[in-house]
């Protein structure tokens, strides 16, 4: 299990803050003790949490928030069908730094956008940035299994692996 959590402010008006975002993702320290990461946007709009528990490529490279091109990852999750899927993507000329299937999430959205989740057998809830976009999508598994919980106040978009 590891914890997600973000932030997303839709009006330009509340930067997000590394301190913010720390005491998010560090009140879910149990879900992923093996290590723990940040992403902030350049324009300060957008930010990511990660605990990670470390299950799939144990290395370095598997580490989250995890950049693909001009977008950003934290997921919580397992894709069973990753390895599939990343030779699938492998042959349309996508490549790959890592064993994760993390990185085969933001490949798979990088091209097909939206449409990604249709390939995914697996339980999951991931957000992504695309920075090129200035987009956020975020979605969970087909059955739930995955919780993502989210609110909206004031303009600035809220999630997380827990309330």
């Amino acid at each position: 299990m590891c914890g997600i959590t973000g932030i997303y402010d839709t009006t330009g008006k509340h930067p997000v803050w590394e301190a913010d975002l720390t005491r998010m993702r560090d009140t879910m320290r149990y879900r992923g003790p093996d290590s723990a990461g940040i992403y902030i946007s350049p324009d300060k709009r957008v930010g990511f949490g990660h605990r990670r528990l470390a299950i799939i490529d144990l290395s370095p490279a598997g580490h989250q928030p995890m950049q693909y091109q001009k977008l950003w990852i934290t997921f919580n999750g397992e894709i069973y069908n990753f390895k599939e899927l990343r030779e699938e993507l492998r042959h349309k000329g996508h490549t790959f730094k890592s064993q994760s299937d993390t990185e085969v999430i933001l490949a798979s959205y990088a091209e097909w956008g939206t449409e990604c989740v249709k390939y995914f057998n697996g339980m999951f809830a991931f957000a992504i940035w695309d920075e090129k976009h200035k987009e956020l999508f975020a979605a969970r598994d087909h059955m739930g299994v995955k919780p993502l919980y989210y609110a909206l106040q004031n303009g600035v978009f809220y999630f997380g692996s827990e309330i």
